[in-house]
């Protein structure tokens, strides 16, 4: 099934409303980790669209495993974000305003792959190296409210 694949069909590049999953993952160090985007070359964090009947736990895991090869095994609620910088024209011109449902966790299971095609590289960035200047905007929030120490549930 894809879902916005099949929403493509019929509202063409027009504006659509997605809920995206995405993980802040610690290291043992404190450091985050984010994945370099194929498209743009901007930092993100990995994550991706809820699909119909998903919950939010099961599409956060699905997109971590399909983006980065690790299982994670305590997501926790971080933040909800919503707002103008989350409208995103991707470069083929689909337009999409994305709420996203952002979690954090510490533990996973496999060995963290490039392989996705999505993705030129992950790394781990510790608080005060986080590249600010090349982040994918609609990540820039939750990314820069983990580096100033947000550790509660946000609501943006």
């Amino acid at each position: 099934m894809n879902y916005l694949g099949d929403l493509r069909k019929t509202f063409g590049h027009e504006l659509l409303m997605t809920v995206g999953c995405g993980l802040l993952l610690e290291n043992e160090k404190g450091e985050v980790l984010l994945q370099k985007r194929s498209d743009n070359g901007l930092w993100c964090i990995p994550g991706g669209a809820l699909e119909p009947h998903e919950t939010y736990i099961e599409a956060v895991k699905r997109e971590v495993f399909e983006e980065v090869g690790i299982k994670i095994t305590d997501p926790e609620l971080f933040g909800l974000y919503s707002g103008e910088d989350r409208v995103i024209t991707y470069p083929n011109d689909d337009v999409v305003y994305s709420l996203a449902v952002i979690f954090k966790g510490h533990t996973y299971e496999g060995e963290i792959s490039d392989e996705d095609c999505e993705v030129l590289e992950h790394r781990f960035f510790a608080k005060d190296e986080i590249p600010r200047d090349m982040l994918f905007i609609p990540d820039a929030r939750p990314i820069l409210d983990w580096a100033d120490g947000g550790n509660t549930c946000l609501v943006k």
